[in-house]
């Protein structure tokens, strides 16, 4: 059923985070909008070491599965980003099973053995599509997928539904050519303001998210992530999900 497999991307809270709330603070009340997995933000964080513990406290206690989104990148000039150990560190403090990365500047060469170091400490790896041309094109995630395929590294794909928009390219198409390596997917719809691509809440904009979603695994986690105004909204998109 979707209902399990929905995760509360912390992007929905991005006003109230603007406004001083902790993420910490605002588990509870993910738990009481009837989810059982929410995904972190670390771009989010006031104090990171005093609020991880707490974090981790309050998952436990709420039985939330986490997961942790890192707005960095895997690769840096072709080499491996040296932070990433530090954002492995962070996610098994807090009890995370699952972090996201972008790709960065890969340039063919994979690392493997630092890569498989990484893959060694107990968390899932995925990247994900981002709003760039180095790293979230259709043919930049399917490079680095056949290259980490063939390699035999467990790492794992973010289908990211409304950043196709923002590098010009088809949800459609991208669900086609990359649903098997599908592990998990954010979920938003694009509106366009001045023929810009904006974030929008799901059946306000343009995307025919119903259509792409039976093109991607059927089994794998799905993220509301996009910023909202009101819980009204979380739930509107939570309702259309189960629904689908």
């Amino acid at each position: 059923m979707m209902s399990n497999r929905l995760v509360l991307n912390f992007l929905v809270f991005a006003d109230r985070v603007a406004e001083g709330e902790l993420q910490a603070d605002l588990l509870q009340e993910a738990a009481d909008l009837g989810f059982s997995k929410v995904e972190i933000r670390r771009e989010y964080f006031q104090k990171i070491e005093e609020e991880i513990p707490v974090i981790q406290s309050e998952a436990t206690r709420l039985k939330l599965q986490l997961f942790y989104s890192v707005p960095d990148e895997v690769y840096i000039q072709g080499e491996i980003n040296p932070n990433l150990e530090q954002y492995l560190i962070e996610a098994k403090k807090m009890g995370v099973k699952h972090i996201k990365w972008n790709i960065g500047d890969f340039s063919d060469e994979l690392h493997l053995d630092q890569l498989k170091a990484l893959l060694s400490e107990g968390v899932e790896i995925s990247i994900e599509n981002d709003q760039t041309q180095t790293s979230g094109t259709i043919n930049a995630i399917r490079k680095y997928m056949m290259a980490v395929e063939k390699a035999k590294a467990a790492i794992g794909y973010v289908y990211d539904l409304g950043n196709w928009r923002f590098v010009g390219e088809d949800e459609i198409e991208a669900a086609e050519l990359l649903k098997d390596y599908v592990h998990y997917i954010h979920v938003k719809d694009v509106r366009y303001e001045n023929q810009k691509p904006q974030a929008a809440g799901l059946d306000h904009g343009e995307i025919a998210w119903r259509k792409v979603l039976q093109i991607l695994p059927q089994e794998v986690p799905v993220a509301i992530e996009y910023p909202t105004a009101s819980n009204a909204e979380i739930l509107e998109a939570k309702g259309l999900l189960e629904g689908s």
